[in-house]
């Protein structure tokens, strides 16, 4: 019996022992992999730290320079500052430039002329102007400059006089105070240097821009972002360079690894107390929670029940802290990632979500009304009052869309597209007054910065499930009816019709056929002459384009023009159409010339000059005899890049000729930026004529304005001898028209020049 009992106890023991040393086997993994699993999150949570910095910094940089280039922009255009600078006023300019300096509160304000000399309001140090010289001249105005030996902010503004005279020139310095200042903002301890990239070491140098690296340092080990920052200077490549203390951000959680470490003692020592007692309510809970950790060590979020021993329960309580902060995370990551950062409207990504959900419960009795918005020449607002009108003017569209439709959900889909969703509508809703309603929201004055600005937006409307038994259908059908609603004119609304689907697959099908015509050369040049009405003779013919369609015979341009814009083919048709027009005018008599259409596509496409001179140099045409004529569409968005290339194209030799003249609303600041060769008159003034009233004089007024500057008028539209008289009254140089001929193949020109000539005097008068 006594060995038995040796045999009991001592079985008895190993069991006990054997529990201890599972258990303590178990809290040993179960530490392992917490620990493992914070080592992940700090590290995690230090490099996103860190990138946020990186963003504040840049914001933090941009803001200032905005701020310094805003002061330095109203003394520019100040009249008195310019006269000073024009007179050479020393005294008031130093008395501008100490008043700027302080006033912005920056270290320096200077001007620098535009031979690189520098009139500065400091008595210290100053930039050096020669270095900017280049830098300022290529249009750059912001970057980082040396300044008294230590680097600065710079911001640039152009003295204009109204030709550029110098630069304003507002000047921050970046030294080790400052930069602490900045990464006082930041979210975390930071250490932020600029270094220029000739001076970063070996293991900095290493480390890809905008990327963020670990090096090892005397420090430790730390977390680097190295990135580029904007040279106002040249030969000079400043970087800025941000660190972090990983072994810092590793050290705030040592308490978490301490406290499961003693949670892990004190369990294996109630194990050996209490093994069989305790092992239900201590077994278990760990078990949990080194199943949670090893699934939080895998990516996985997953959070344990809080029960068990006191320190089992602490531990798990830290565990789900820690989980908890992770997932506020991740839900601010997921609020990114389905909203829009401009306007903080649900994006794309999250709007298809809620109509997919929406879609799935329609019905007859329950509808979904889905709108797409866009803004009627957004671009052109942005062009010309500038990125924050632009901004503004989109979150206003925003606001007034969830204002007028709280129960709606708008969402923006990017750039000035929005939508709008409306679901589970009954069918006594009059979809009609909605449209409407969305009407009268978007088309109105709305006030930006106190700038009265006339906001116009075209909605495609389609209603499930009429329109769509799914989501992919019912966006399909929304996007149809926008594209009918811009095409119909701005500013309105248009419901999907079936008519619409059947009439996009004859696009596509269209824009299939054009693709195989322009590869097998399907299309051909017409000519109509242009009759000079003081030399009582044709000077020259107008290239226009036509499609003889295999299937479908002669396909009006009207009809894929547009669809060669749209998809960017017009580009090739257009050279072709260059290098043809070129090819047959070669062989026309005398001086007639040949004018040919420029889209606004093909006109800023690259290549444009090199295509127009290989096919002068290859027909042997002179550059005299070609006319490029483009319309006011073309000055939309970079004017200044526009001027550039027309420029470019005048000194080839070609002549350019403003097309449709008097349709848009800035045609005399136009004369007034190029030399244009010719003017067409827009054949609306031109039938007009016959009606009376102020056509004559808008007609006169041009002819007048066009001789005035040495330029030749075109009339457009010119059917009846009537028209050409009252033309030749007005003074009009040339007419283009049925009166003289319809447009011919290139093969009859030959002939049309025969009959033409000897009929001339029938159009001369008097």
């Amino acid at each position: 019996m006594a060995f038995v009992g040796r045999r009991a106890r001592t079985l008895g023991s190993r069991i006990a022992l054997l529990y201890v040393v599972l258990l303590a086997t178990v809290m040993a993994v179960t530490i392992l992999v917490a620990s493992s699993g914070i080592s992940l999150f700090a590290r995690d949570t230090a490099e996103r730290d860190l990138a946020a910095s990186a963003r504040v910094f840049d914001q933090i940089i941009a803001t200032r320079q905005r701020q310094m280039a805003d002061a330095g922009e109203v003394v520019a255009r100040d009249f008195g500052f310019r006269e000073a600078f024009a007179t050479s006023d020393a005294a008031t300019l130093a008395s501008a430039l100490q008043s700027l300096r302080d006033r912005a509160r920056v270290n320096d304000a200077a001007i620098v002329q535009l031979d690189g000399s520098v009139i500065s309001a400091g008595a210290g140090g100053t930039i050096d102007g020669q270095a900017m010289l280049g830098r300022l001249e290529s249009g750059q105005d912001r970057g980082v400059v040396t300044f008294g030996g230590a680097d600065a902010l710079a911001s640039a503004v152009p003295i204009e006089m109204p030709d550029l005279a110098g630069w304003l020139v507002l000047v921050n310095t970046l030294g080790k105070d400052d930069m602490a200042e900045l990464a006082r903002l930041s979210a975390v301890p930071v250490e932020a240097k600029v270094i220029d990239k000739s001076a970063l070491s070996a293991r900095l140098a290493a480390v890809s821009l905008g990327e963020i690296a670990e090096v090892d340092g005397a420090k430790g080990e730390r977390l680097v972002r190295v990135s580029a920052i904007t040279s106002l200077q040249d030969n000079r490549e400043p970087r800025l360079v941000l660190s972090h203390s990983l072994d810092a951000a590793l050290a705030q959680y040592n308490g978490l690894r301490i406290v499961l470490l003693l949670i892990s003692v004190l369990g294996v020592l109630a194990g050996a107390w209490a093994a069989i007692r305790l092992s239900r309510g201590i077994a278990r809970p760990l078990q949990l929670l080194a199943e949670a950790a090893r699934a939080y060590g895998g990516g996985a979020v997953a959070k344990v029940k809080v029960q068990g021993a006191i320190e089992v329960r602490s531990l798990a309580d830290s565990f789900n802290a820690m989980v908890d902060a992770v997932d506020e995370r991740e839900q601010q990551i997921m609020h990114a990632s389905l909203h829009d950062a401009l306007t903080d409207l649900p994006n794309r990504r999250f709007f298809i979500e809620k109509l997919d959900r929406g879609v799935s419960r329609q019905s007859e009795l329950h509808r979904t009304f889905l709108a797409f918005i866009d803004v009627d020449d957004f671009k052109a607002i942005n062009d010309a009052m500038g990125h924050p009108v632009g901004d503004e003017l989109l979150r206003t569209v925003a606001q007034s869309l969830q204002d007028r439709f709280p129960d709606a959900m708008v969402a923006r889909f990017g750039g000035d597209e929005f939508g709008l969703l409306l679901t589970g509508l009954d069918p006594a809703e009059d979809c009609t007054a909605i449209a409407r309603m969305l009407e009268t929201t978007l088309n109105r004055e709305a006030i930006i910065d106190g700038r009265g600005i006339l906001l116009s937006a075209s909605v495609g409307i389609a209603i499930g499930p009429q329109d769509g038994d799914s989501a992919d259908s019912l966006l399909k059908s929304a996007d149809l009816a926008l594209y009918r609603a811009k095409s119909d004119g701005k500013g309105a609304y248009h419901f999907f019709e079936p008519e619409l689907d059947a009439e996009a697959s004859r696009r596509r099908r269209m824009e299939i056929d054009l693709r195989r015509a322009i590869r097998d050369g399907d299309f051909e040049l017409y000519f109509q002459p242009l009759f000079s009405i003081s030399e009582n003779r044709v000077k020259g013919f107008e290239a226009l384009m036509r499609w003889p369609h295999k299937e479908h015979g002669m396909i009006s341009p009207a009809t894929f023009i547009p669809i060669a814009e749209e998809s960017g083919m017009i580009v090739q048709l257009g050279e072709w159409a260059v290098r043809e027009a070129c090819r047959q005018a070669a062989k026309w008599p005398g001086d007639i010339s040949v004018a040919v259409n420029i889209s606004p596509r093909q006109l800023v496409a690259d290549g444009l000059a090199t295509c127009i001179a290989q096919a002068l140099a290859q027909t042997g045409l002179s550059a005299s005899r070609l006319e490029l004529e483009i319309t006011e569409s073309v000055f939309i968005g970079n004017v200044d890049r526009t001027l550039k290339i027309l420029h470019s194209l005048q000194l080839l030799g070609v002549r350019v000729a403003l097309d449709d003249f008097g349709t848009g609303y800035s045609s005399l600041s136009y004369l007034r930026s190029f030399p244009f060769d010719k003017i067409k008159i827009d054949q609306s003034f031109v039938r007009a004529l016959e009606e009376g009233g102020s056509a004559h004089a808008i007609v006169r007024a041009i002819t007048t304005l066009a001789d005035a500057l040495g330029m030749e008028t075109l009339a457009e539209g010119v059917e009846t001898q009537e028209l050409f008289d009252a033309l030749q009254k007005e003074g009009c140089d040339m007419i283009q028209g049925y009166l003289i001929s319809r447009p011919v193949p290139g093969d009859d020109v030959a002939r049309l020049i025969g009959e033409l000539q000897p009929a001339e005097a029938r159009f001369a008068t008097g």
